[in-house]
């Protein structure tokens, strides 16, 4: 007998300013674990974790970690266009990284387009609300006026990290029932999944799978 491993693949980006804790957060849902010191991305880093979306229905994410500095910018771009998610992270203790989510939201958008995606706006560094610059209100309205979702999120504590991924993971699968979102020749932003003999099956629910970097 065959059993699924998955039944999609959706591929997400995180996107946003460096040192905002892009990389913390994806350690963070993939491991179960935070790190406080974490080398800066150089280009990209790879994460993948099974989630369960409908009883039985299970998603492999494929997770793309991108740099935030300008020099990398020109690698990065080239992964928005096969991402069927995106979040947009800043770091609320850092107000500049705020003020770049416009930027960022406008890049991705273009090269995004024609396909479409689903966006979810992080306020991460939750756990610091005694340094914070950017206030929940003003997260909340920036998402709102871009008609996006938007969570506050602290790798530390682990608020909202796995409701994060769940959101989004959600809101893709929704547009797929739809007919919004479809498995697409040439796209990596949605892709079916695999099966291989149950007894080789060992992933185990809701844990990670595949975690790290590549």
């Amino acid at each position: 007998m065959v059993e699924p491993i998955f039944d999609y693949q959706f591929r997400l980006i995180l996107i946003g300013d460096s040192t905002v804790g892009k990389s913390s957060l994806l350690k963070y849902f993939t491991d179960g674990k935070f790190t406080d010191m974490c080398d800066p991305t150089v280009g990209v880093d790879f994460f993948a974790r099974l989630i369960e979306v409908r009883p039985g229905v299970r998603v492999k994410l494929q997770l793309w970690d991108t740099a935030g500095q300008e020099r990398f910018r020109s690698i990065t771009r080239s992964y928005y266009r096969n991402s069927v998610g995106v979040m947009l992270v800043y770091d609320i203790t850092k107000r500049r990284t705020f003020e770049h989510l416009e930027d960022w939201l406008e890049e991705v958008r273009i090269h995004i387009e024609p396909h479409k995606a689903c966006y979810l706006v992080v306020g991460h560094k939750a756990d610091r609300d005694a340094d914070r610059t950017v206030t929940l209100r003003e997260g909340r309205n920036f998402a709102e006026f871009h008609g996006l979702k938007f969570l506050e999120t602290s790798a530390k504590t682990g608020q909202n990290v796995e409701e994060a991924f769940q959101v989004i993971t959600q809101d893709i699968y929704s547009m797929l029932e739809k007919g919004q979102i479809t498995v697409e020749e040439g796209w990596d932003g949605v892709k079916n999944g695999y099966s291989r003999p149950r007894e080789t099956f060992h992933v185990k629910e809701g844990e990670p799978e595949g975690g790290g970097c590549c």
